[in-house]
């Protein structure tokens, strides 16, 4: 990433409100930081650091980091695309060059992963997508430089990086690329030496390969990793938590492959699980708990095409489910699709609605809600609001049925 277009950006956006002192000073860090910057004499700046100027600065870190190259065509998710793999597939550290001042505190790096998660779970992956390449190459910074009682810590800070570099890229449609970036994450958790986030980046694994149509090798994964946690005698309530979800994952696995009488028997053992722990929680980054079962349950429902019990077991949903952003507008559209298969139009509408008033910035990176709303189009009189949302979806009309 080219300190200058950073530097730009920070002169830009403070001209007329901060000298470089009070901006400093608004950040908390040095003012050598900020001079160093603009004038394109510091080409790497922490995340961290970028997060304090940001904020300081009453903008989204974005506003900072953008693209780390300037675009190669009109298509913005191909440059971020493009960018992330640079990162993702760097060969600095072959070549010696992995420079040791772009290693963040492993503090600092653990809250730009927080702060990661955090944009992927409320499903604003524009931001997310635009700081990963700077978030990739501090992770890589930080496991090269880390001293033996910090070494785990790095790890586990840049398999996560990594994960959420997969999840990114799968919502990007760089599905080979998140394989990679999932790859990855699970080499780096074998460092880690903690099963539970071994087993949280063989389910982000499990999630790329679903996004990929490799049903039986999900499966597999989800399935053998299910059976290292299979839970004996006192176990945790995070052990039972992160068991639970890899379970879910299998059963989303099987299901896809038609597998009705699997994938209920491992929604079985999900729905035991949930009872265990008795909360929806999220562990390791793994979201579970009896709404997960329901949302799950849902799911297998409708790639099953038995819309009738999906829209039974939507009804089941927990009052107050604390799901994340995402997972919550994932439920929706299962919700919606069931709707429409089973000939409530309007229902589907007002929960497709509902859906992307909630997560505006989840819903573009969607494909299924565009179908949806362009079947819907061709249904009888489509109302103003369905249009609408057609217009802001960039929603094909559905060809009539011959």
């Amino acid at each position: 990433m080219a300190g200058s277009m950073i530097g730009e950006r920070i002169r830009m956006l403070r001209k007329g409100v901060y000298t470089q002192n009070d901006l400093a000073a608004a950040a908390d860090i040095s003012v050598d930081v900020i001079r160093k910057l603009e004038q394109g004499r510091r080409h790497t700046a922490s995340i961290g650091t970028l997060q304090r100027i940001a904020r300081a600065l009453g903008v989204d870190i974005a506003a900072l980091v953008g693209p780390s190259r300037p675009p190669l065509s009109v298509d913005d998710d191909q440059a971020r695309v493009v960018a992330i793999r640079d990162a993702l597939t760097s060969v600095d550290d072959l070549l010696g060059e992995l420079d040791g001042a772009d290693a963040p505190d492993l503090a600092e790096l653990s809250r730009a992963v927080t702060y990661a998660w955090g944009l992927y779970w409320t499903g604003r992956f524009e931001p997310l997508a635009a700081m990963l390449p700077r978030l990739l190459a501090e992770a890589a910074a930080a496991t090269h430089d880390a001293t033996a009682p910090e070494a785990g810590r790095a790890a586990d800070l840049a398999a996560q990086v990594h994960t959420i570099t997969a999840e990114t890229l799968v919502r990007l449609d760089a599905l080979d690329l998140g394989y990679v970036a999932a790859r990855e994450a699970v080499r780096l958790a074998e460092a880690v030496s903690d099963p539970l986030r071994a087993a949280a980046t063989r389910s982000g694994l499990g999630h790329v390969l679903i996004r990929q149509g490799r049903f039986v090798d999900a499966e597999r994964v989800y399935v053998a990793t299910a059976e290292s946690l299979q839970p004996r005698g006192e176990t945790s309530t995070a052990h039972l938590s992160v068991y639970g979800g890899v379970v879910l994952g299998g059963a989303t696995a099987a299901a896809r492959q038609r597998r009705a009488g699997a994938a209920t028997d491992l929604l079985t053992e999900a729905t035991a699980v949930a009872q265990r722990t008795g909360v929806d929680r999220t562990d390791y980054e793994i979201v579970f708990g009896p709404s997960s079962v329901v949302m799950q349950s849902t799911d297998c429902a409708v790639v099953t095409e038995d819309y009738v019990a999906a829209a039974e077991m939507a009804r089941t949903m927990p009052p107050g489910a604390a799901l994340p952003l995402a997972s919550r507008s994932r439920h929706l559209l299962d919700v919606a699709h069931a709707q429409l298969r089973l000939g409530h139009d309007r229902a589907a509408e007002s929960t497709l609605l509902t859906m992307e008033r909630a997560a505006p910035e989840w819903t573009v990176y969607q494909k299924l809600p565009r179908v949806l709303v362009g079947e819907l189009l061709t249904r009888g009189r489509p109302s103003t609001r369905l249009r609408e949302l057609a217009r802001r979806l960039n929603a094909p009309r559905a060809p009539q049925p011959s």
